[in-house]
């Protein structure tokens, strides 16, 4: 009975806490349907009528200069590319380190550790400095470089720590069969690491998907701006705002991150609380 009791307990904080984090989108997708005054005169969650106006002006508008859908489509240029390298070089770093011992294999691990100490204002003056010289700016190569060279020391930790799970005898056991290191990276390790591999792109998908501060840094030209810089458009110096179009595509532009973590979740879960467990 007690157990029972303990676990009802339980469920309910749990429910109560999710409700508490859950109730903002469901606030704002309700608002998408409402009007300025309704959003600000009434405290009801369910608007008096439902209308799809606020999408469709919305996703014309996009700020007055282009589409939401130029936007969006730009911010998947942006980010697919950055994910799928960060991915593809955060795995053969971490194989690198789990597997093989090489000169100053400790001194780099933990260089490359350090850097998660680093705040991202430190480097921002430099990186900025080096891309001017180099041309970079107003293109997506600040971002997409840096993800093929393995600059996320987080998941590149995550991957390693899952890698260290695997046994060392499978990867002699492929050897014995004639495999070489990459071919065992690619069939073994890699479908054995999956769910580190989908945790790391869930994580830089978010990342890269909601990161607003370094396109605007970055990216000076209206035409490449991602979602992130084409929903600040929409805000009207003058406070006259239509906030049903900023809340419609608000809802728009959360919905791919929220398909992607329900697909992906319970491999997600499976690849964190592994890494973690290992870490």
């Amino acid at each position: 009975m007690k157990k029972k009791i303990r676990r009802g307990v339980m469920y309910v904080f749990l429910i109560t806490v999710g409700i508490v984090l859950i109730y903002p989108l469901v606030w704002m997708f309700f608002a998408t349907f409402k009007t300025n005054a309704e959003i600000f005169g009434s405290s009801a969650l369910l608007p008096t009528h439902i209308s799809l106006n606020a999408y469709i002006e919305g996703w014309k508008s996009g700020g007055g200069v282009y589409s939401m859908g130029h936007f969006m489509k730009n911010t998947f240029l942006l980010v697919v590319p950055s994910v799928l390298l960060t991915v593809i070089s955060s795995t053969l770093v971490g194989y690198g380190f789990a597997r093989f011992d090489f000169p100053f294999k400790g001194f780099l691990f933990a260089m490359m550790l350090s850097t998660l100490m680093l705040p991202g204002t430190v480097t921002m003056i430099p990186k900025y400095l080096i891309f001017n010289k180099m041309g970079w700016l107003n293109t997506y190569l600040p971002f997409i470089v840096p993800a093929a060279l393995g600059s996320s020391a987080f998941l590149i930790y995550m991957v390693l720590q899952f890698i260290r799970g695997i046994p060392t005898e499978l990867d002699e056991s492929a050897k014995l069969d004639g495999c070489g290191s990459l071919r065992i990276l690619i069939y073994l390790i890699v479908p054995l690491a999956k769910p580190a591999l989908v945790s790391c792109v869930i994580f830089q998908s978010l990342w890269s998907w909601n990161d607003y501060f370094n396109p605007l840094i970055y990216i000076n030209s209206t035409k490449k701006f991602p979602i992130s810089l084409g929903l600040r458009l929409m805000l009207d110096s003058a406070g006259k705002n239509a906030w049903d179009q900023i809340m419609a595509m608000s809802v728009v532009a959360i919905l791919p991150c929220l398909i992607l973590f329900a697909v992906a979740q319970k491999t997600f879960v499976e690849g964190v609380s592994t890494a973690g467990l290992k870490g």
